[in-house]
């Protein structure tokens, strides 16, 4: 399969909410007669996603992640618009489009509970009407690859959650999918489980070429993962394009910290970079110090000042979280526009109004 993975244009979904009427009466009524009001969740979003891209697909709750993941994977009929995955219409193809996807929901499982773990992948591979020799080629692999060996005899119930969440991972890829449907595949995971999996996720694409929609809202698995990002807000797309990109639109600086050998004033630090305006300087004590460098200046140029005249035992540069950045653009509403940012001196940090 070659072009674009995944295809959607005027893509939207509404749902009926029943509107529930104040007081007895209200209640009384609703018992012969319900209201709804119509709610949409997701309003005409479109899209495409190459073959072969990890794509992180990210909003607060509410936005219509899950909505479109649904859509995406034939669980839920578009109200209006067109999409397709893999050449298939999920919806109207769904007993062949399966054969070409995987989904992780890491809220829900796909294994039996009480069964073991190798049990639960030969039902999957029925399911999914995948032959034997191919089967186990594809276990063995991925069984080395996420070290399972231990676990496969193992009840699910028995398992802890990144056990599971690892064996999650085999059961949707035992039939070597074309795309794989992540949703929050991370979470509640310690830091080394979810090191674990990214790592395994990026050899995945790499090796197989496997497109990935990757849904979180832990941003490190973006930043990461993904070279793309798709924002999502109120059901409407805010923004579509490269990581790095939103970072340099949003981001407001860098942060230096400085350690030295010897005491060294702020006011020394202050006349060193004199020539380059907009720098915060902030210190403690005559041993540490930072600096706030706004995105108009090179952090090179202020290392040149400062690293020539000081005794500098160490040297730390902190860029713009993107977690803030995601953050100020929910309060926005938008990604269009850079917030303004003003520096407090005496603080040495940078408040962003948007």
């Amino acid at each position: 399969m070659s072009g674009n993975a995944i295809e959607v244009k005027d893509l939207r979904k509404t749902f009926k909410v029943q509107k529930n009427r104040e007081g007895l009466k209200g209640a009384f009524l609703d018992l012969f007669k319900r209201e709804y009001n119509e709610v949409a969740a997701v309003k005409d979003i479109s899209f495409s996603i190459p073959q072969g891209e990890i794509c992180g697909y990210i909003g607060e709750n509410g936005a219509g992640k899950s909505t479109t993941i649904k859509m995406l994977t034939g669980i839920l009929v578009p109200t209006s618009g067109h999409l397709t995955v893999g050449g298939y219409v999920p919806y109207e193809e769904r007993e062949k489009f399966v054969q070409h996807i995987g989904v992780v929901f890491g809220q829900r499982s796909q294994l039996w509970w009480d069964i073991g773990v190798i049990e639960s992948f030969q039902l999957l591979r029925k399911v999914y009407k995948v032959s034997e020799p191919d089967f186990k080629r594809r276990l063995d692999e991925l069984v080395e690859r996420l070290q399972l060996q231990d676990l496969l005899n193992r009840p699910v119930r028995k398992l802890s959650l990144g056990q599971r969440m690892r064996c999650e991972l085999v059961a949707a890829l035992l039939h070597n999918p074309s795309i794989v449907f992540l949703d929050e595949p991370t979470i509640g995971l310690d830091i080394v489980v979810k090191s674990e999996i990214r790592e395994f996720l990026k050899d995945m694409n790499r090796d197989h070429g496997t497109t990935i929609l990757l849904t979180t809202h832990d941003l490190q698995d973006i930043e990461a993962l993904c070279s793309r990002v798709i924002m999502l807000d109120d059901g409407k797309i805010i923004y579509d394009g490269g990581l790095e990109e939103l970072k340099n639109r949003w981001g407001t600086g860098r942060e230096v910290q400085f350690q030295f050998g010897t005491p060294t004033r702020l006011e020394q630090l202050r006349s060193w970079t004199e020539a380059l305006p907009a720098l915060a300087w902030s210190a403690e004590n005559e041993l540490e110090a930072k600096v706030w460098i706004p995105l108009e200046i090179n952090v090179s140029d202020v290392l040149g000042q400062v690293v020539s005249k000081a005794d500098i035992t160490d040297i730390k540069i902190i860029e713009t979280n993107t977690d803030d950045i995601v953050r100020s653009i929910y309060q926005s509403g938008t990604a269009e526009k850079k917030p303004d940012a003003t520096i407090r001196e005496d603080e040495g940090v940078v408040a962003t109004h948007v």
